[in-house]
């Protein structure tokens, strides 16, 4: 299910953190769907790939708005309120990616919430800011974790849903996978305070 222009036009904000100071010198948007990842380290914008990856861009989308359930770690419980708000950036590889989107910044709780695959031969990791959906190495098994390439990893393609692209703020990434980490955990993990989703122009025409 598509989620339509009234409900992407929502920004989801938790408490007030300064905007980083390389936002005001981010370039003019194209029209499209844009995920605004305010991160401790400053702002990162990707267009998400509505038009060719729709179910995980909708998953994603409502997972971050809150209006889709997932799996409460303390409780068990499923609940809508967005999931991606107050986390952390849990996994890093150095250079070459950074994952974020579980709660209890292991890498390891099941959200409740499965994905299929949108994996499409033009969608690779020929260039470094493409945003994908991480999974545990078997088909169809992402939901709500992601990550952000930092380098051109052409082994992974075909192995994860590439739902969308950075279009400002690439040094932001840069820097979280970059910081002191041993086997992939962060010394210091990166903070995700929000994930705001924000729509330039109108909604794309439906055939």
């Amino acid at each position: 299910m598509i989620v339509r222009a009234a409900v992407l036009s929502v920004l989801v904000t938790v408490g007030a953190h300064p905007a980083s100071p390389d936002s005001a010198e981010a370039p003019a948007l194209k029209p499209g769907l844009y995920a605004n990842f305010q991160t401790s380290e400053g702002v990162i914008t990707a267009q998400l790939y509505e038009k060719y990856t729709p179910k995980t861009v909708a998953n994603f989308v409502a997972l971050a708005q809150g209006t889709k359930a997932w799996r409460d770690p303390k409780t068990g419980a499923m609940v809508k309120r967005p999931l991606y708000n107050n986390t952390v950036f849990h996994r890093v590889i150095k250079n070459q990616m950074i994952q974020g989107g579980d709660p209890t910044g292991t890498g390891r709780h099941e959200c409740g919430v499965s994905l299929r695959d949108e994996i499409l031969p033009g969608l690779k990791f020929g260039r470094a800011g493409k945003l994908a959906m991480a999974n545990s190495g078997e088909p169809d098994s992402g939901g709500c974790q992601f990550f952000l390439t930092n380098e051109i990893v052409t082994m992974w393609d075909g192995k994860y849903t590439i739902f969308g692209e950075v279009v400002s703020g690439q040094e932001v990434v840069s820097k979280i996978s970059n910081a002191p980490q041993r086997n992939e955990k962060p010394d210091h993990p990166a903070r995700l305070f929000t994930v705001t989703i924000e729509r330039i122009g109108g909604e794309p025409k439906r055939k």
